[in-house]
């Protein structure tokens, strides 16, 4: 006779902000097994990249992740520029930096506030939102886009940060400052949150290496990994970061919502050195589209891009024949790492703590998911023209 129970999360689940499907196997309340199934969110990034020279492509990496649009165009604009070798001025180099961890302060308090909200906390998060909104009226300020900023071109950025811009980054850097010891004592101190997230979803260090995690969800079981702190592109380098680790790490949810509060305010700190060390010259090692593009043209070879996302490592790899479009073009997100964990944090776990363990990990379901079509021995291609034919066929049905 069977004595546990099977539960469906998802893929439509009120814990879930995208469509991923968590099955689990309950004792009672307590979770004695868990599987993870993906596939359920698909976009055809990759396969658009293919068809697109590499300057359009920068559009369409910025969209593999909405809240990471600066990350995947970091990526993918360095495993070119290794590829072609080319040199990316000093001054975008800070920049890029500058934008990057501006992202990663409102990547973080979305997180918080999602993470709030799972475990009923609402007044929380929508105190987090709110807080929120300086960051991304910054990031327009200088942008002109709240997310999907277009900053981002081969060899360089599209546009520059000015003296005149520095009173509103600085203006914000010290709004954060100031909010950080209240964010810390809402989120680590606070008796309910606590007990909902403390010896909670543990990750031990040897499991979070053994299953490749990355990003916070590494680092709050105690491994030092870090892109910024190992790889050192952009300006990083000049800066000398080190990985935020508690001091003394458990890996559960609790962790995981120390290390990106904190990482918050390291973001302020790597901000405020760019914008004092920001170094003169160009933002980009070829302004003129047409002669970069000719130039891309005769690239033959590879390149990897990395980046440390909010979520934890990027990375793209891409190849060029001497063609104008690539040949190949794969991404690696975070998420596709540490979804792999979500089995082992779920382990001996009570059915209502399911939803902030599967949060923590701050999880992307559309950067994830890759796909090939394949019926019996046949393998499809799904073209425009017939994506296209679908979405009018299913237009009709609905009309009708």
């Amino acid at each position: 006779m069977k004595k546990t129970v099977s539960v469906p999360i998802g893929p439509v689940h009120p814990a879930l902000k995208e469509p991923i499907r968590a099955n689990l196997e309950l004792d009672g309340e307590r979770v004695v097994s868990a599987s993870v199934e993906v596939g359920y969110v698909h976009r055809g990034i990759e396969w658009i990249g293919l068809r697109r020279n590499p300057i359009q492509s920068i559009y369409i990496a910025e969209r593999v992740c909405g809240i990471c649009s600066i990350s995947h165009p970091f990526a993918y604009t360095q495993a070119i520029e290794e590829a072609g070798d080319i040199e990316v001025p000093e001054r975008a180099d800070y920049i890029r930096t500058i934008i990057a961890e501006l992202e990663r302060i409102h990547s973080h308090a979305l997180w918080a506030g999602v993470a709030a909200h799972e475990i009923g906390f609402d007044t929380l998060m929508h105190y987090t939102w709110k807080v929120r909104e300086k960051v991304l009226d910054v990031l327009e300020y200088l942008t002109g886009n709240r997310v999907n900023y277009a900053m981002f071109q081969i060899g360089g950025v599209r546009r520059d940060i000015t003296k005149e811009q520095y009173p509103k980054i600085i203006e914000a850097v010290e709004y954060y400052r100031g909010l950080l010891s209240k964010i810390s004592d809402l989120f680590l101190n606070d008796v309910t949150i606590r007990k909902r997230t403390r010896n909670i979803g543990v990750l031990s260090k040897q499991k979070a290496l053994e299953l490749c995690a990355v990003g916070p969800t590494a680092r709050a079981s105690g491994v030092k990994k870090d892109i910024r702190y190992s790889y050192a592109y952009g300006a990083y380098g000049d800066i000398g970061i080190e990985p935020v680790i508690p001091d003394d790490p458990v890996g559960d949810v609790y962790d995981r919502i120390l290390v990106r509060v904190l990482e918050i305010g390291q973001s302020c700190d790597i901000i405020e050195h760019c914008l004092d060390a920001m170094p003169s010259g160009e933002i980009i090692a070829e302004p003129n589209v047409s002669k970069l593009l000719f130039s891309l043209r005769a690239i033959n070879g590879e390149g990897f891009g990395k980046h440390e996302a909010p979520r934890g490592e990027v990375v793209h790899y891409i190849r060029f024949e001497g063609k104008e479009s690539p040949t190949a073009w794969k991404i690696r997100a975070p998420t596709y790492n540490n979804i792999q964990t979500w089995p082992e944090m779920l382990m001996d776990e009570e059915l209502a703590d399911v939803p902030i363990i599967l949060a923590s990990i701050d999880p992307c379901i559309s950067c994830t998911d890759r796909i090939t079509v394949k019926r019996g021995s046949n393998v499809e291609e799904l073209t425009s023209d017939y994506l296209h034919k679908l979405s009018v066929e299913k237009t009709r049905r609905l009309k009708a």
